[in-house]
C-alpha cells in the first residue's frame, strides 16, 4: 500500500509561487513514476508533471514548461512541485499521483496511475 498526502496549495495572485509538496510512504521500494495532475470543474483530470523517482528527467505539459518545476527528494520521500509565473489559469485542484509503470518520456493518462492522493487547491487571482 502507498499513501500519498499533498500539501502547499492556497491562494495567491497572479506572478506568485507556490511550492507543492507529497509526502510518500508505505511500499516505497524501487523506482516509481510520478507525477502531479490538476483538475478544475467541467473538465479532465490533466497531467501538469512527471519524473521516474530513479532517473533525472523530467517531463512537463506544454502549459506550464518554463514555469513549473516537479522534483523528487529520496531522502524524505517527498516529490515537489514549485510553481512560477501563476495565472488564474493554474487554478485547480492539484493530485499527486504515483505507479510502477513505464511511460517513457510522456506524462501517463490519468488511468494508469495506480495510487492517488486526495489533492491540495491552488487558487490564483488576477
Amino acid at each position: 500500500q502507498v499513501n500519498l498526502v499533498e500539501s502547499g496549495g492556497g491562494s495567491v495572485h497572479a506572478g506568485g509561487s507556490l511550492r507543492l509538496s507529497c509526502v510518500v510512504s508505505g511500499y516505497t521500494v524501487g523506482s516509481w513514476y510520478m507525477a502531479w495532475f490538476r483538475e478544475t470543474p467541467g473538465k479532465e483530470r490533466e497531467g501538469v508533471a512527471a519524473l521516474y523517482t530513479g532517473g533525472k528527467t523530467a517531463f512537463y505539459a506544454d502549459s506550464v514548461k518554463g514555469r513549473f518545476t516537479i522534483s523528487y527528494d529520496n531522502t524524505k520521500n517527498t516529490l515537489w512541485l514549485q510553481m512560477n509565473s501563476l495565472t488564474p489559469d493554474d487554478t485547480a485542484m492539484y493530485y499527486c499521483a504515483a505507479d510502477h509503470g513505464f511511460y517513457g518520456a510522456y506524462i501517463a493518462p490519468e488511468g494508469d496511475m495506480d495510487h492517488w492522493g486526495k489533492g491540495t487547491l491552488v487558487t490564483v487571482s488576477s
